[in-house]
């Protein structure tokens, strides 16, 4: 066996045994509790552009681009344009002709200046509108002909409604291999008394939700749970969907 098999071995049977330990989970678990409400996320940013995640769920994203080495990456909600351009710096490395798809129902003039201006807008394309929107999925539908392998993130409005409109707009999209990423699935897993303020989201309707009702009538996808197992720390918990056929 090849140093660089053995390795993947071990990597396999160590995340094995991070989804066994229960103290190890239920720290993490407390740790997203607890820096959720700090606002942790709101911390980083990716070549000058505030980005909005967690850094392990951006290593968990440049994994899963360099195996699927996409021709297409489609995500809703751009916010301030920090995960497009950490995307579209990926696909710059990888080469080719890569292009970042990015919807959003709002850019803010400031945000949409500052992406417009960054050095990776060549492979970004913007598309102010609502993802659910007739409209909208019908211009995403024709930049995606002729493209062989697309990947989809959905992280815009987190209600279970919308994300479920989002997945049967999009997913089918995803070519196989790659993934349907859906953000926010954590929102399930805060506590019940947790405060989401004036948001519309919450405990029973959320991204994850919306997942599992999709995937109770599509096989299409399945969870990849060895990605979260590897993370622990992650805001999609259940939300790496992986699509088979």
């Amino acid at each position: 066996m090849k140093p660089n098999e053995q390795f993947d071995l071990e990597k396999i049977e160590r995340v094995k045994h991070q989804s066994e330990n229960v103290e190890l989970k239920s720290t993490s678990q407390e740790f997203m509790f607890e820096s959720i409400k700090a606002k942790y996320s709101y911390n980083f940013s990716w070549m000058g552009r505030p980005i909005i995640a967690y850094p392990q769920d951006m290593i968990a994203m440049q994994e899963i681009i360099w195996e699927v080495k996409p021709d297409l990456i489609i995500e809703t909600g751009v916010a301030h344009g920090g995960s497009i351009v950490y995307y579209a710096s990926l696909l710059e490395l990888i080469g080719g002709d890569g292009l970042v798809v990015g919807i959003d129902i709002d850019i803010r003039k400031n945000n949409r200046e500052q992406i417009e201006a960054h050095p990776m807008m060549k492979r970004i394309h913007l598309i102010e509108g609502s993802s659910v929107d007739k409209e909208i999925i019908e211009k995403v539908y024709k930049i995606a002909e002729g493209k062989k392998k697309i990947l989809v993130c959905l992280d815009s409005n987190h209600t279970h409604e919308h994300v479920l409109i989002e997945l049967n707009a999009y997913a089918k999209l995803v070519s196989v291999g790659s993934y349907c990423v859906v953000f926010d699935t954590g929102v399930e897993d805060m506590p019940e008394d947790y405060d989401w303020g004036i948001r519309p989201w919450g405990k029973g309707n959320n991204p994850k939700t919306a997942v599992m009702e999709y995937l109770s009538n599509n096989s299409s996808f399945t969870i990849d749970d060895q990605i979260s197992d590897k993370l622990l720390i992650s805001v999609a918990p259940s939300g790496y969907l992986k699509r088979v056929s």
